[in-house]
């Protein structure tokens, strides 16, 4: 097994947060030139290119400096969900992977296609920010690729649809367009962009030249050894997707106290586009609260964080501390670095409380449930989280609803 990331990549992952040029003059644009490009994978037969895109992703953001192999494996096979490696994934179930402290792990430790996985690994990097880009225009995703790196995105794409009878794909050019929109069926990675890339290129006319430069999941025999071009006239391309936008190396005996082992897979609220939301718990040792991880259901949420000491019932949040305030420009998972920790000793009882205002949105709270067969493990048994609209009156949303609050929190030993 190999040693943790050296201490050098919190470093690395802060200067990834600098600005960048903004891209409105950059008409090409490839992550490779800047050795930034992952390595080739192929998910053979099993229905995995979402976690091998997203693994490829983390990989790209620590390039060149960091060269790295995560394993897709244990992220399909170790991440809280009853999914097998043939069902294929999507976004929430790697932002509850990611966010949640299961991974990533390295490729030797878990290597892909054996149809087997290690239990008891632990992540050798700790994804903090996970950005969603459905919803972003062509700039906004260029800027977000300047400045983290390559993105994880979808296309309506198979096998089958870059079949040469088709009018989908050339495979002269390596240059694939569908015009209609579908429901996304297959994770790719954005490395770039070429504004110039011909429309001739397409074997039917996009009618506009300009292409995504990408790498697939289907090894170095598809495309420019695992690389092809989309044009921006693609009907399904960044429609939804996911910008990896900040990690660091694992705090040394760092614990999460989570509630939401698959994470953001409902919403909640009060018709209203704010809530207060809080989840308690007792702590297990003498530590300190150094973060707290939570979703932002949507763009522009503003949130204020209070903590209670010493949590009985419900009138205890009526002594809520205030801690700190800010704002997610997206929609997403978050952590916010606490300026001052928080000291909890063992067995204190404690909750963090969150109001939250996100524009546009009735149910601001982003909740656990079950909610298909994917989710039959969620358990709310025993867990402690509360809603409120004026946090005068509480609602357990476990009892009431059936759902659990996602909001984490970080400590480290004190």
């Amino acid at each position: 097994m190999k040693n943790k990331l050296p201490a050098g990549l919190l470093l690395f992952s802060l200067m990834l947060m600098l600005s960048v040029p903004v891209p409105g003059a950059q008409t090409y644009y490839d992550a490779r030139l800047l050795g930034k490009a992952p390595v080739v994978r192929s998910q053979g037969r099993l229905g995995t290119c979402w976690a091998l895109t997203a693994v490829s992703a983390l990989e790209a953001a620590l390039l060149p400096q960091k060269h790295e192999i995560f394993s897709a494996d244990h992220m399909s096979l170790q991440n809280g969900f009853v999914i097998s490696q043939e069902e294929g994934g999507d976004y929430k179930m790697i932002m509850a992977y990611l966010s949640g402290g299961m991974g990533p792990v390295y490729e030797e430790d878990d290597p892909y296609g054996d149809g087997e996985t290690a239990d008891g690994l632990q992540p050798v990097l700790s994804v903090r920010e996970i950005r969603v880009l459905e919803g972003k225009s062509r700039d906004e995703i260029k800027q977000m690729i300047l400045s983290f790196g390559p993105v994880q995105t979808s296309l309506y794409m198979q096998r089958s649809t870059t079949a040469p009878s088709l009018p989908y794909y050339n495979s002269e050019t390596c240059a694939f367009y569908y015009p209609e929109q579908m429901k996304p069926t297959h994770d790719i990675l954005v490395l770039g962009w070429d504004d110039a890339y011909p429309a001739d290129s397409f074997i039917t006319d996009p009618g506009m030249d300009g292409a995504w430069i990408c790498q697939n999941t289907w090894g170095e025999d598809f495309g420019k050894k695992g690389i092809f071009y989309v044009s921006y006239a693609d009907a399904n391309i960044l429609g939804s997707g996911l910008a990896y936008c900040r990690m660091q190396e694992p705090g040394e005996k760092e614990h999460i106290y989570q509630n939401d082992v698959c994470g953001w897979q409902g919403i909640q609220g009060y018709d209203t586009d704010h809530c207060y939301f809080a989840n308690v718990w007792t702590a297990e040792r003498s530590e300190k609260i150094t973060s707290v991880g939570m979703y932002s259901t949507g763009e522009k949420t503003e949130y204020e964080i209070w903590f209670v000491p010493w949590f009985q019932d419900t009138a205890s949040f009526r002594t809520r501390e205030y801690i700190t305030e800010g704002q997610f420009d997206d929609a997403g998972y978050f952590t916010v670095d606490l300026d001052e920790p928080v000291s909890l000793t063992e067995g204190q009882t404690f909750a963090v409380v969150v109001h939250i205002r996100t524009e546009g949105t009735l149910k601001p709270v982003a909740v656990e449930m079950k909610k298909d067969s994917f989710t039959e493990n969620v358990v709310t048994e025993g867990k402690n989280g509360y809603v409120s609209l004026t946090a005068e009156l509480w609602e357990h949303t476990e009892e009431r609803y059936g759902t659990n609050v996602c909001l984490k929190v970080y400590t480290l030993p004190e």
